[in-house]
């Protein structure tokens, strides 16, 4: 038999297994897209669900060609029972972080089963990337973004108040002109914090660095670039509302200063991992003439 035909028939015999997953989480996946993930704030999990499918078969390689390695069966075996138990928990009782969580627990646990660590290990990052559609509890996003939020608020108020802008700020409340504005959850929450950190993330990945301080020190970097994108959104929207009224604030420029965010974001990702590029070229060529 052919190396790809050897490699064909191996890539099959994953089908069972695709099936099984399919006849567990379809069902939760169908849920979310008809709750959950119609809220704005969580709009982000059939985006994550995708790159978590393309990553996986990005690495499918691994898949084919370790299947003689060594296998950890009784591990493996015990991680994926209680993936399932987990599952079965979350789906009767409807508490959605369990039966969504699940899934990393039985990933895990099959490919323990059937090719081992090697193969684990290759395949961290895609596993790690689930966490991001995690539905995080209530009580713990409002305590974030409360302050998140007056943060926001504050940075904005001053920046712009010391353009000349005539703005005051209460809490989250923002006084511009003869318009009040209120920030809400959306602009300055727990949710764009995961999103935005799911994107540096996603991006550090791709792009596959082999310095490991230069993406420690860009996924550190990604919390405040978070913040300066929501700070940027805000004053964006508190401009235009200040300017154009409150319709043309509220209206599609709304919706829009949402991918405004994300463009800041990713500008300023790119523009961070240039300069420490800049920087390692610059101390590599010091150290070779010293």
């Amino acid at each position: 038999m052919s190396t790809l035909a050897l490699k064909e028939n191996r890539f099959y015999d994953w089908w069972p297994v695709v099936l099984g997953l399919l006849v567990l989480y379809v069902p939760t996946f169908y849920g979310l897209a008809n709750g959950l993930w119609q809220d704005p704030d969580q709009a982000q999990g059939p985006l994550i669900l995708m790159v978590v499918a393309y990553l996986f078969w990005q690495q499918r390689e691994y898949l084919i060609v370790n299947s003689q390695a060594k296998t950890w069966t009784i591990t493996g075996g015990i991680i994926f029972a209680s993936g399932l138990l987990i599952y079965i928990i979350g789906r009767s009782q409807e508490i959605l972080i369990f039966e969504v969580g699940s899934q990393i627990l039985v990933v895990i646990g099959l490919l323990l089963i059937t090719r081992g660590m090697k193969t684990l290990r290759a395949m961290w990052f895609p596993i790690f990337f689930l966490f991001f559609m995690l539905p995080l509890p209530g009580s713990f996003i409002d305590t974030m973004t409360l302050p998140m939020k007056i943060a926001v608020s504050y940075v904005a108020d001053n920046v712009l108040f010391w353009f000349g802008y005539p703005i005051a700020r209460t809490g989250v409340m923002l006084q511009v002109g003869q318009y009040q504005l209120m920030v809400a959850d959306a602009c300055a929450g727990m949710h764009t914090l995961v999103s935005l950190e799911a994107l540096g993330l996603l991006y550090l990945n791709l792009i596959k660095h082999d310095s490991a301080v230069r993406n420690i020190v860009l996924a550190t970097l990604i919390i405040p670039i978070s913040f300066i994108a929501n700070v940027t959104r805000v004053m964006i929207l508190i401009l235009i509302t200040y300017y154009f009224g409150d319709e043309a604030g509220q209206g599609f420029v709304h919706k829009f200063a949402g991918m405004v965010l994300f463009i800041v974001a990713l500008m300023m990702i790119m523009g961070i991992d240039s300069a420490l590029q800049h920087y390692v070229k610059r101390r590599s060529v010091n150290c070779d003439h010293a």
